[in-house]
């Protein structure tokens, strides 16, 4: 796809993956709409903050509605990042987080998708990026309801990838290993290293996919950190 001013929509915008994906689609001459809770640094004539809780239905609704009234347009592009994971044996886990989980990473990741595929379909192109995890192809102990989620998204990107692309509508699923990101703040497990991907890194991923030839389509990603303990020495 021909990047340049087409709309994009990014969903988790204020820090990590969503706010390089931002920062990438602009240089590459996209109008891209940040859907989140919190405004990120982002100063550029064709960035649009929308405040929008994926969480919920009828927030998304005015956030898209918002969108396509100020860029004029179809969105092309939607890469469905919010997400958020809470570590906890299955037993002592609460009922609070395991849907806030579900809330935001399938639950949202719907009601996102499900406006912008008719737009697609009419313009015959569009490009829907779901940011899923390793813990979306394998289980991880005290992980199980992020697990489950990410395993949810996984399902869903496979059955809609079949359901859109005979209109020229491409569906990727991204797996990212760790990222140094701001999601292991509630993972006391876990320490945020050099040894980590950027999230630039995973947001190049995203633009190679995005300027990919119409009849190329990519349709599971899994990415991880080449040396996630460090360099060994010999």
């Amino acid at each position: 796809m021909k990047l340049e001013d087409k709309i994009a929509v990014v969903t988790g915008v204020s820090r990590g993956i969503g706010l390089s994906t931002v920062e990438m689609l602009l240089e590459h001459g996209m109008k891209v709409a940040g859907w989140g809770r919190t405004a990120p640094e982002v100063q550029h004539e064709n960035f649009e903050f929308v405040a929008c809780d994926v969480r919920r239905a009828d927030s998304v609704q005015m956030a898209y509605k918002h969108t396509v009234e100020h860029f004029g347009g179809h969105v092309a592009v939607l890469v469905n990042n919010a997400g958020l994971g809470r570590s906890s044996k299955l037993e002592d886990q609460s009922l609070e987080d395991w849907h806030l989980m579900f809330d935001t990473n399938v639950n949202g990741l719907f009601y996102c998708t499900r406006l912008v595929i008719a737009g697609m379909k009419e313009m015959g192109e569009g490009h829907i990026i779901n940011i899923s995890s390793i813990a979306g192809t394998t289980g991880i102990e005290e992980m199980s309801a992020y697990c489950a989620t990410k395993h949810a998204v996984r399902g869903i990107s496979h059955s809609l990838y079949k359901e859109v692309r005979d209109y020229g509508v491409k569906v990727t699923c991204i797996y990212p290993g760790s990222v140094q990101t701001n999601f292991f703040d509630n993972i006391d497990s876990v320490t945020v290293n050099e040894n980590m991907m950027r999230p630039e890194d995973i947001a190049s991923t995203i633009v190679h996919c995005l300027e990919s030839h119409p009849n190329y389509h990519h349709v599971d990603i899994e990415v991880r950190p080449l040396m996630p303990k460090g360099r060994k020495r010999v």
